[in-house]
């Protein structure tokens, strides 16, 4: 499966925002795509991950209720909601194809190319 993140640019704090994670290739054997995020120095942040079958989504504590991830199988689309985004959301995001719907270093099959997008305060 190969992942393109789309959706990124220069937005206010305040403002919501929505990401796209287009798939191709192998999509039939696909079982979830999650969000991730990544600021320089640090390591990469899962934020939400969702299963292709059932919609089941699954969330880190630092964005739920904040971040929505929803997928279109019509599309092969995943997509990441998020709304009254702040400064500190600034980061490059990428979505990952994942064997499991929880994050592990190990439930991850690839990644996609990342979008930046940057929150001015």
């Amino acid at each position: 499966v190969q992942l393109q993140a789309f959706g990124g640019g220069l937005v206010q704090a305040g403002d919501s925002l929505r990401l796209s994670c287009a798939a191709s290739g192998r999509t039939f054997s696909r079982y979830a795509t999650g969000w991730f995020r990544q600021t320089p120095g640090n390591e990469r942040e899962f934020l939400a991950s969702i299963k292709w079958s059932s919609g089941s989504t699954y969330y880190a504590d630092s964005v739920k209720g904040r971040f929505t991830i929803s997928r279109d199988n019509a599309k092969n689309t995943v997509y990441l909601q998020m709304n009254s985004l702040k400064p500190e959301d600034t980061a490059v995001y990428s979505c990952a194809s994942m064997r499991a719907i929880f994050y592990s270093p190990g439930s991850v099959n690839s990644w996609g190319q990342g979008t930046q997008f940057t929150v001015s305060s």
